[in-house]
């Protein structure tokens, strides 16, 4: 998901609907939200409009709230045991979200105290500074994946990973004056602590009464992870298969720059090759088929591909170039027409999809010392 400054770098399965608290401001409190014959939402953020939601036996979703004006919620996943609570992301400490989390809880008949392990799909504030700020109250565990390592130290040591970040940015031409102007970082470093462990591909972690595999998926994030409930089908998604964007890749202040796309597709195609389930992802509405929402998202990369192609056939040398070249959102809106942070997401995801038509052979980087500089092949 797009993320704010350096770290935006950012429906089938109908359950049953926990009753807003009229002293909340989400939704109308006792009314049922709107679906349709087939039991879609017809708002557009009404999933984020709710205190909790039954989407598989077990397992709640609460959407806890976002600052900004971008996604209306992050999505945290309650699997309720006889004996503890465990929880799949947690969102962002700020605002009212650890009172949506609470709410959630206690709709649930939980509390925060009852929270033995939240395991973290990627290193992104909406999903992980919740979670150590509830460490730190409750000394509950948190368990993220091992990938995340590096980029972990990056956000603790700010001045170096603004200045990879920086560097990145020059290399794909963006103009100095703007990448000194925008590319700042305004995430607060004591919202961060290391985990109490780390994840590997394969590792099974107990979340309440449910057993869930840990599944690495980078792309989005280096170390992203997904978590499969396969005794129930659904998928935990994070933010790697989002059911009504496309996630963002290529926008983290390290040298995984050159893979991040490469390795979103690989992964999306090892999603594809598991049994499907119900897609849980981090934002948006839960229970779409994980297989075909992936099939959309293979198919759009493949048709930004094509796009950045023809761009550098048409003369676009940088990855500046190219995302000038090329339309963004679903309104196909130029590059200059997008917000300052926006427009260095651009630049990066199009210099990552360049890396993947330079490992196809389609386009070769040019000798250049200070510009990643693109020809055709």
């Amino acid at each position: 998901m797009p993320m704010p400054t350096l770290l935006q770098l950012a429906n089938r399965m109908v359950g049953n609907l926990g009753t807003p608290d009229p002293a909340v401001k989400r939704g109308r409190p006792g009314e049922p939200l709107a679906r349709d014959a087939g039991g879609t939402m017809t708002d557009r953020d009404a999933w984020a409009d709710v205190t909790y939601e039954t989407v598989a036996p077990g397992v709640h979703r609460i959407p806890v709230e976002m600052p900004g004006e971008g996604l209306a919620a992050t999505n945290v996943y309650a699997v309720v045991g006889d004996r503890s609570v465990g929880l799949v992301d947690a969102g962002w400490f700020a605002g009212d979200a650890m009172g949506d989390l609470e709410r959630g809880l206690a709709a649930l008949g939980a509390g925060l105290g009852d929270v033995g392990t939240i395991v973290v799909t990627h290193i992104h504030p909406d999903h992980y500074t919740l979670a150590v700020e509830l460490m730190r109250r409750t000394r509950c565990e948190i368990l993220l994946g091992s990938g995340e390592r590096h980029s972990l130290a990056l956000i603790l040591d700010r001045e170096r990973g603004m200045s990879e970040f920086g560097v990145s940015l020059q290399r794909c031409g963006v103009p100095r004056s703007m990448v000194e102007s925008h590319a700042r970082s305004d995430v607060d470093v004591a919202l961060y602590a290391e985990p109490t462990g780390w994840l590997h591909d394969g590792d099974v972690v107990l979340l309440g009464d449910l057993e869930v595999e840990a599944v690495e998926t980078p792309g989005h994030t280096r170390g992203h992870v997904c978590f499969a409930g396969d005794e129930i089908g659904v998928l935990f998604t994070g933010d790697h298969v989002l059911p009504r964007i496309t996630p963002a890749v290529g926008s983290e202040p390290t040298d995984h720059l050159h893979r991040s796309l490469a390795d979103y597709l690989d992964s999306l195609t090892r999603i594809r090759r598991r049994p499907d389930a119900a897609m849980l992802p981090a934002h948006g509405v839960a229970g779409a088929s994980v297989h075909e929402r992936v099939d959309e998202l293979l198919r759009h990369h493949e048709i930004r591909l094509d796009q950045c192609g023809e761009a550098v056939a048409a003369g676009a040398r940088t990855a500046y170039e190219v995302a000038k070249q090329v339309p963004w959102t679903k309104r196909e809106r130029a590059l200059d027409s997008l917000g300052p942070m926006d427009q260095l997401m651009a630049v990066q995801e199009t210099r990552a999809h360049l890396e993947v038509l330079s490992m196809r052979g389609r386009v070769q980087q040019a000798a250049d010392p200070d510009l990643d500089v693109y020809d055709l092949a």
